[in-house]
């Protein structure tokens, strides 16, 4: 009886899964003709309290944060009352701030309501935020009420009356707003300091003021972008080493080449693009005689066609085109002295078999387009993670895009009210909106050898999804 015991440490009992429950608050809530100084909560359990930064807000917003303390089962809030305006009603909101001490079960999210007048606020504001170059919502923007009095640049020197986060599509709400008039910014910010002020921050308008009422009239919709330059190609750039050696700068001068010549049966060669071989140093000199492409043609060779050019912007590269074959087996080879670094160094010959792809590698996607865009002032984009595809005025309800390698595609219509055929930006200053896009609002799926059939719909604000995607078919 002795040997079979089984000696175990006690469990603890089953895990705290409630959240803190509070007990008392002083002042209590929501208290007229006051300007309270210091909020005591107190709660039935030890508590902590975290990202008071960007949890603890109050409405409208004060000059100097507020001071949040959590200690053993209370929590004192310190309000500069100074800065308190009269006839204002204040909320405090503590988001997920408030957890318990030892499994960190949040309190619910509290607000506290107090106002420095005889009466509360009760207007409110209703809005959606979307992301303007992609049509859907921006889910994590903040919205920004100025008194519309500021002069539009308030939005870049300092921080708005009101602010709030919108939700996962993209829709805000204000509550408890004054009588006034508001100018209403949508930011997308990285700093997290609530001005418009750092370089890649996007920004979103309206072109008149907003004022609040007792029920919502109408959606207010912010499109955000970025004002800035686009910065992928410089910062590509940068990682390929165009405009200066790469930090690793080997005695060699070497080379890559993104084509499989392990196994010459298997397609790998893109027939839509050409060949771009990437050196670890700059290119000096290129010697065109000296890159020789060959075909095989039954038991024989042939020589090929191909014009060999060099980026500007891209100084470590070299792009070999000419008119592939489907299916077709390849020989390219790099004699002595093709290329040389600055320095007068060559880069060593290399030879490189390899095959084209077929139809069977590629996929088909049909997009139908609703006959209200066609014309020369919409345009169909199609693109996967890397590439724009397919970038074309919308001239007929169905497009089929041919040859596409199998990736995750999508899909949009940009109103190009200005006809240059591709998406507009916007500029905050001179009052300028970016332009609208019609997404697909799934991401596309292709496989080698289907085609797919994807239709797309005008979306209303609000409501989800932009489309049917229909089952893709084996490719006839």
């Amino acid at each position: 009886m002795a040997g079979c015991a089984n000696i175990v440490p006690p469990s603890g009992g089953k895990k705290d899964t409630k959240p803190p429950v509070l007990k008392s608050i002083t002042p209590k809530d929501s208290l007229l003709n006051t300007r309270v100084r210091k909020i005591e909560m107190n709660f039935d359990e030890f508590i902590t309290v975290n990202d008071v930064a960007t949890q603890v807000q109050i409405s409208p917003l004060l000059s100097v944060p507020l001071s949040v303390i959590g200690m053993y089962k209370k929590v004192t809030i310190k309000i500069p009352d100074t800065l308190l305006q009269d006839n204002t009603t204040y909320r405090i909101s503590l988001g997920t701030s408030i957890r318990d001490l030892h499994e960190g079960n949040v309190f619910p999210s509290y607000t506290y309501t107090f106002s420095t007048g005889s009466y509360f606020d009760s207007l409110q504001l209703s809005g959606k935020v979307i992301v303007a170059n992609k049509g859907m919502p921006d889910s994590g923007a903040k919205v920004l009420l100025y008194n519309a009095l500021k002069s539009d640049s308030a939005v870049v020197r300092e921080k708005p009356s009101y602010v709030t986060t919108v939700n996962a599509n993209g829709d805000f709400n204000f509550k408890g707003l004054p009588p006034r008039r508001f100018k209403i910014y949508a930011i997308h910010e990285s700093n997290n300091n609530l001005i418009y002020d750092a370089p890649g921050e996007s920004i979103g308008f309206v072109d008149s003021i907003a004022l609040p009422a007792d029920t919502v009239r109408e959606m207010i919709m912010l499109y955000t972008f970025v004002e800035t330059e686009d910065t992928s190609a410089k910062n590509m750039n940068i990682r390929m080493g165009a405009g200066k050696d790469v930090k690793d700068n080997p005695k060699e001068f070497s080379y890559k080449l993104p084509v499989d010549t392990f196994d010459n049966k298997k397609r790998t060669q893109d027939i839509l693009h050409p060949i771009t071989i990437n050196f670890n140093r700059i290119v000096g000199v290129v010697n065109n005689e000296k890159i020789l492409l060959q075909k095989e043609v039954g038991d024989k060779v042939e020589n090929v066609p191909v014009v060999v050019s060099t980026d500007s912007l891209k100084k470590n590269t070299i792009t070999i085109t000419c008119k592939w074959e489907e299916d077709k087996k390849y020989i390219l080879k790099l004699q002595k002295s093709f290329a040389k670094d600055t320095s007068g160094k060559d880069a060593l010959p290399g030879k490189f078999v390899f095959r084209t792809k077929s139809d069977d590698d590629f996929a088909v996607l049909n997009v139908h387009v609703p006959s209200k865009y066609r014309g020369n002032n919409y345009v169909l984009l199609v693109h996967n993670e890397t590439d724009t595809v397919y970038q074309k005025m919308v001239t007929d309800t169905l497009v089929k895009i041919k040859k596409l390698v199998p990736a995750s595609y999508t899909v949009k219509v940009i109103v190009d009210e200005n006809k240059n055929g591709k998406w507009d930006k916007g500029d905050l200053f001179k009052k300028l909106q970016p332009e609208k896009v019609i997404p697909y609002k799934q991401s596309i799926p292709l496989k080698a050898g289907w085609d797919n059939t994807v239709d797309i719909e005008e979306v209303a604000p609000g409501r989800k999804g932009a489309g049917i995607q229909t089952s893709p078919q084996p490719a006839k």
